[in-house]
């Protein structure tokens, strides 16, 4: 058995960053090597044109990943990114640029570009610096993965590649791997707010390729957190490896159902990504403002059930989708978008907040220094109601539950989807009974959402590597969701 990584017995200056809240700013000027001078000035040109508001986001990321096929590691990569970008506001328009050097004459560049969108007779100078403390760190590590090898490493894909193979003599095959990330953060406004903050990520994850009977079947198992090296150990390995083994398994017996519009019970914890992509987008405030949203009218306004909550999180610790301050500037709070079955509030940046006249909700994210934020979500799922999973089968004569969602596509204007079932049930006389496998799930998000008639009480989060796509920039995110009955879906099945 592996138990868990030795903590290093130096843990250096980048450990102490990422724990010690003293370190803060400070580290982070003698991270860049940026004095809050330079950010004054690069701030003071980015307004000579008369934006209304400017700030300016560092990023030093180091990424790692090991992978392991045909029953040994043979392969890793490195990569390491570091610049700077400077966005300037100026009534509806926005510029940005971008520098992947913070010199003082680059940023400057960087900031003169940016500035080109505004043109107005005022001119706004930037408020002096205070820094915003992390309040409440979501993430604190207790090994970085700085210190970690990947000598270190191999191990774990070594033990959770036999412990697949021990589990079920039909394993031919199995592929895994092992990412991480450590990024240090610096933000600065011309409001005078500035911060730093350190975010790790782990992925793990199994792919497992059993043959019985001259067939073959896959599946997949993984897990992602914001945490350090103390991920890993036996409990996670012995956790995906058995995922990975019984949901292969179970394809062995499964059938494609005959399609046909029919209740759904979406499964606990993985139905969530139908609800972040069918539904969570479609609350996104950028798609609202543009009227891009059938949700873009229907704000306070009763769109569901009333005993459904959808929440998106940026507080849960050591979620994949946590934040402790956006890339706006915002502290990450827990938000109601659906509360009691109304429609309690879209997901803001500052952008869109502003348009609103509100706070932000702290959804400002971005996929690195060379994009600006935009509304995205963090950590999206629906509260647990007040039924039994057993109790909401036993209601369908006929239909199918949906345990594993994979790939889908959805229309953010019209709220249509797509979303293809890798494996589930058939639900006959209120029981599951044959197991079924690639199913498509056709139908309309505002609609799907209004047709939810039962909540079960086994809310689930699912901390698979989900990775939210938007507008050409990828965010990590969550999603989860108790067992939910949808009255009536179109399922893409057998003739």
């Amino acid at each position: 058995m592996l138990g868990s990584l030795a903590a290093p017995s130096f843990l250096g200056g980048i450990a102490n960053a990422a724990n010690d809240k003293a370190a803060g700013v400070a580290f982070a000027l003698n991270h860049f090597g940026v004095s809050e001078s330079d950010m004054q000035k690069a701030l003071a040109a980015a307004l000579e044109k008369g934006g209304d508001y400017a700030d300016l986001f560092f990023e030093h990321t180091f990424r790692n990943s090991i992978g392991l096929q045909d029953g040994a590691v043979n392969r890793a990569s490195s990569n390491i990114d570091f610049g700077m970008g400077v966005r300037v506001l100026a009534g509806d328009q926005t510029g940005y640029a971008y520098v992947e050097s913070v010199t003082p004459e680059e940023m400057l560049k960087a900031a003169v570009t940016a500035a080109r969108i505004a043109n107005s007779s005022g001119s706004k100078k930037p408020e002096n610096m205070t820094e915003k403390p992390i309040v409440k760190n979501y993430y604190a590590i207790q090994q970085p993965w700085d210190l970690v090898s990947v000598k270190e490493k191999t191990p774990y894909l070594q033990v959770i590649n036999d412990r697949i193979f021990e589990l079920d003599n039909r394993v031919v095959k199995v592929n895994a791997s092992l990412g991480d990330s450590t990024s240090h953060i610096l933000f600065c406004n011309s409001e005078g707010v500035i911060y730093y903050d350190y975010r790790p990520m782990v992925t793990l994850g199994a792919v497992c390729i059993m043959e019985q009977d001259g067939k073959i079947e896959n599946s997949y198992a993984s897990r992602a957190y914001r945490m350090g090296a103390e991920f890993l150990n036996d409990d996670i390995i012995e956790t995906i490896a058995k995922e990975a083994v019984e949901k292969t398994a179970l394809l062995f017996d499964a059938v494609k159902p005959k399609g046909g519009e029919m209740p759904v019970v979406m499964g606990a914890g993985g139905s969530g990504i139908f609800l972040h992509e069918a539904i969570g987008h479609a609350f996104e405030a950028d798609f609202n403002r543009k009227n891009i949203s059938i949700f873009s009218s229907q704000l306070n306004k009763k769109v569901c059930n009333e005993h459904i909550n959808v929440v998106d999180d940026g507080t849960i610790p050591f979620n994949r989708g946590a934040v402790n301050i956006d890339d706006d500037g915002v502290d990450g709070q827990k938000t109601y978008i659906v509360k009691e079955g109304v429609l309690a509030s879209y997901l803001h940046d500052r952008i869109s907040a502003k348009r609103y006249g509100i706070p932000s909700t702290g959804n400002g994210r971005r996929e690195s220094f060379r994009m600006m934020p935009i509304p995205r979500m963090r950590a999206t799922y629906m509260e647990a109601g007040n039924v039994t999973e057993e109790e909401m089968i036993s209601t369908v004569k006929k239909g199918i539950y949906a345990a594993t969602f994979t790939n889908g596509q959805v229309q953010i204007g019209a709220g249509d989807f797509t979303f293809f079932v890798k494996n589930g049930y058939l639900i006959e006389d209120g029981k599951l009974t044959q197991p079924i496998k690639d199913v498509n799930i056709i139908g309309n998000g505002p609609k799907a959402l209004a047709d939810i008639t039962m909540v079960g009480n086994n809310y689930e989060m699912d901390n698979g590597t989900w990775t939210c796509g938007k507008d050409g920039q990828s965010c990590p995110v969550t999603c989860g969701m108790p067992s939910a009955l949808v009255s009536k879906l179109t399922v893409g099945g057998e003739s």
